[in-house]
């Protein structure tokens, strides 16, 4: 299976109470799937972060900013989210930690099939001041899945905040093992990186 690339993508971060993670998954899972996909919505990819137990990342993605508005307005005003928003809303501290982002203008079209298995998967933020473009991992047992930058279109769902003023490199990683994911740590630079994350998919994260 091929990673989706739509035009426009959002990259959520949600820090949550003190374990509530599995409880906002599951119900996730269970209602927020489907209605999402019915509304117009393309899920990425749903994940726990190995390092923070209270921290939930997802993607998902539109194929244009006013296919994006139409989108989350049929969803946040339909009906599922109305009959679960409160349990939702209670698991979490903070929910506005949003970037907007778009391919890499290099590597649209050059994500990677994603073959199943227990590979290790990395999500890196990286100021674009920083690099232009994705180090390639020179070793066996590496590969990038899929990149983004900045989206700098205007926000057209204002109900949903994004982070502003911010020019960032994105990519997703997979290792075949942790000595693999430490040697690729090892020979790649932090300068300008925000974060590093090391993630799980969830039991429905559609692609991975």
């Amino acid at each position: 299976m091929t990673i989706p690339s739509p035009a426009v993508v959002e990259l959520r971060q949600y820090t949550l109470h003190p374990g509530r993670r599995d409880a906002l998954i599951t119900l996730f899972e269970r209602e927020f799937v489907e209605s999402q996909q019915a509304a117009g919505v393309t899920l990425i990819g749903l994940f726990r972060d190995l390092d923070d137990p209270n921290r939930f990342v997802w993607l998902r993605g539109f194929t244009d900013m006013e296919q994006r508005r139409a989108a989350l307005t049929a969803f946040y005003d339909g009906p599922v989210w109305a009959a679960h928003r409160d349990a939702a809303n209670a698991t979490m501290i903070d929910s506005d930690d949003v970037l907007l982002l778009q391919p890499h203008p290099m590597r649209a079209g050059a994500e990677r099939p994603w073959t199943g298995g227990d590979r290790l998967l990395t999500l890196t933020v990286q100021t674009l001041d920083t690099a232009l473009d994705v180090p390639d991992p020179g070793h066996p047992g590496a590969e990038i899945l899929a990149a983004w930058v900045t989206n700098p279109a205007e926000n057209t769902f204002p109900r949903l905040p994004v982070r502003e003023g911010e020019r960032v490199l994105v990519w997703m990683t997979a290792y075949a093992d942790e000595a693999a994911l430490a040697a690729d740590e090892a020979g790649v630079s932090d300068a300008g990186v925000m974060q590093r994350l090391r993630l799980a998919p969830t039991g429905r994260s559609r692609v991975w």
